[in-house]
């Protein structure tokens, strides 16, 4: 539950993977700009943990807007999590196969939604298979499942909630893109938008919080990143992917209630009446 360590290790899901109320979700997502030669249901389909459903967050997001996978509404999201088979009673245990970037969204999402017994595999399908865990390729046929959405609305900022927290400095902001697109030094892969960051952010790469085996590091080394880990928080990115490995890891240091900028840099920066600042934190 929401006191504990938000992540599981393999050998755990080995020992519970057949218990009837757990639930494995594959959330495999590639950014577009790295052009890689497969998607990521493509990646599930070829081989996954057997049982796991794809959720895929290019799918189950919001309409009517042009932002990448933004969050969709309770009625949307529930229909869509119930046909995979994920309702209530259930522990989700969510996983990638990319240094679990969605896994982490999935996981942000799921709680956004009032799902509590939810935890990411730490070190993702590799974490599996080098603790001897078979993989399938074949689809399972989930039974339909009902959710029910009690929407935490405090885990999710829009812009004018993190405009107004960037002039008051009422919550740190972290940013979770590297240091030249924050500092504007490099260009944001998205075409067209200026890179930067929000007025009084800091950032903390997402990538630093990992491990090289694409662990997430241990409680001792993540609190030498985060100042204050227990701060009022909203965690942004480019499109609010990596945001929720930050606010992932400040979950295992006990910070349950950080808050994602859905839209992150990318709704930001779309709009030019919205300040940039520019230069290292």
């Amino acid at each position: 539950m929401e006191h504990e360590d938000p992540l599981v290790t393999a050998e755990w899901l080995k020992e519970n993977i057949t218990a009837p109320d757990v639930r494995v979700v594959d959330a495999t997502w590639f950014p577009p700009f790295l052009n890689m030669e497969k998607t990521g249901r493509q990646a599930w389909s070829e081989g996954h943990i057997p049982g796991s459903v794809y959720f895929d967050i290019d799918a189950i997001k919001a309409g009517g807007t042009d932002l990448p996978h933004m969050l969709p509404d309770p009625v949307m999201f529930s229909s869509r999590v119930r046909k995979l088979g994920i309702g209530d009673g259930n522990r989700i245990i969510v996983y990638d196969q990319f240094k679990f970037f969605a896994s982490a969204r999935v996981w942000w999402m799921l709680r956004v939604m009032g799902q509590k017994d939810v935890k990411v595999l730490d070190g993702g399908l590799q974490a599996w298979i080098d603790a001897g865990g078979e993989l399938e390729d074949l689809p399972p046929v989930p039974v339909e499942r009902h959710f029910t959405a009690r929407v935490r609305s405090d885990l999710v900022k829009d812009a004018n909630q993190v405009l107004a927290a960037s002039e008051a400095g009422s919550h740190t902001i972290i940013d979770s893109r590297s240091p030249e697109r924050f500092s504007g030094d490099a260009p944001e892969p998205r075409e067209g938008l200026p890179s930067g960051h929000i007025p009084g952010s800091i950032c903390q790469p997402s990538g630093e919080l990992r491990t090289p085996d694409d662990r997430l590091k241990s409680a001792d080394e993540l609190r030498t990143l985060f100042a204050d880990p227990m701060a009022p928080t909203i965690s942004t990115c480019g499109s609010g992917v990596s945001a929720a490995v930050t606010a992932l890891a400040l979950a295992r240091l006990g910070n349950w209630d950080v808050a994602v900028y859905d839209g992150s840099w990318t709704e930001w920066a779309s709009d030019s009446s919205r300040p940039i600042a520019k230069g290292a934190a």
